[in-house]
């Protein structure tokens, strides 16, 4: 009997020799030292020549632990591993770069809109006080952005929602084709454009004031192809045997689409639903046009001019004193914390809703 043995053998004319089947690999704890090391060198290249910005240190850093990750991957592990580690350290390298300035962003926000955020604030408008003077609050800011989104999505969702619902049920020939067509331009518009489309028809033609409700209506035209393309893709994602299942058992159509296709995606349509409104709060163009902003509280978004906070914060940083900047960073911290819960939410919603994979 002949023995078998467990690694392949090369045969050179002479005596066979074994061919190993591992490779050589660089330890786990490469790519951290060596991202210490490139900002070493980023550091002594940066200082060496004289460079005063920490951003080009930054990017110095950067190419050298790009490069120096391939080299020595080439080196020890060959080309093939090299080209995988060079597209991996790139990826950390943009995802370091992207992260960098949103984090000097929310920690400058954090520590210069935390000097006058307090009960006080958020409990106050700015009433009779002087834009001049220390004091005043974003109360009537608050009131207005939480009218004026909540206004827009009770206009554009059930739209939005009955029209992805007409996309992916019904919608087959001319009509469709159109509607997606002008789904997809509504969401390549700019936000001046939808302020300005408003503002003709209904503040001009129509001889209406300004008023929180047209401003809500233009926040609606922004958010509804976002709802629109959000809940098609969930809908898509239903699968069609749960359709066919309900429709064999003699269930119409209406009532399958109520009853079964909506409650599958409702998770991801809630989803949609929140990050849409997360894309419109911060909109300054369209309540600039036709809001006007208000120093008073005004609680009907019906009649009058009113106030919201990214017009609230642009207004404050015009003004040009130091305790209108520290209004202005304090609302701005108040908003980046109403869309991160927002957001928050719609990650609770979606993880509450998700379909059980589990037995």
């Amino acid at each position: 009997m002949t023995a078998v043995t467990d690694r392949p053998t090369v045969t050179n004319g002479s005596a066979p020799r074994p061919v190993s089947l591992k490779q050589a690999r660089l330890p786990r704890w490469t790519p951290p030292v060596l991202a210490l090391v490139a900002a070493g060198a980023g550091c002594g290249i940066g200082l060496g020549a004289g460079l005063d910005s920490r951003i080009q240190w930054g990017l110095i850093a950067a190419l050298v632990f790009v490069f120096g990750t391939y080299a020595l991957s080439a080196a020890v592990e060959g080309g093939r591993q090299a080209k995988d580690r060079l597209a991996t350290s790139m990826v950390w390298t943009a995802f370091l770069l992207a992260v960098i300035p949103l984090a000097s962003l929310l920690w400058e926000t954090v520590a210069r809109g935390s000097n006058v955020l307090d009960g006080y604030f958020l409990s106050h408008s700015m009433g009779t006080l002087p834009d001049a003077m220390a004091g005043g609050g974003i109360y009537h800011a608050i009131i207005g952005t939480l009218e004026q989104v909540g206004l827009a999505t009770l206009i554009a969702a059930p739209i939005g929602l009955l029209t992805a619902i007409y996309l992916v049920e019904y919608g087959r020939g001319k009509l469709a084709k159109v509607v997606t067509f002008f789904v997809d331009v509504m969401t390549g518009i700019p936000s001046i454009v939808a302020g300005l489309f408003i503002l003709s028809v209904w503040i001009l033609v129509l001889r209406f004031g300004p008023s929180g409700f047209a401003g809500a209506m233009s926040l609606a035209i922004l958010m509804m192809p976002v709802v629109v393309r959000s809940t098609e893709e969930m809908l898509k994602l239903v699968p069609n045997e749960l359709r066919e299942a309900s429709l064999a058992l003699g269930i119409p159509k209406w009532r399958t689409i109520l009853k079964v296709v909506l409650p599958t995606s409702i998770g991801g349509i809630t989803t949609g639903v929140m990050l849409a409104i997360a894309r419109i709060a911060g909109e300054t163009a369209p309540v600039l046009l036709l809001v006007w902003g208000a120093k008073t509280i005004n609680n009907n978004p019906f009649e009058g001019a009113q106030q919201s906070l990214p017009l609230y914060v642009f207004q404050q940083w015009q003004i040009g004193t130091d305790a209108a900047y520290d209004r202005a960073w304090a609302a701005a911290l108040v908003l980046i914390a109403f869309v991160m819960i927002l957001n928050l939410v719609a990650r609770g919603i979606a993880r509450w809703k998700a379909p059980k994979t589990g037995r």
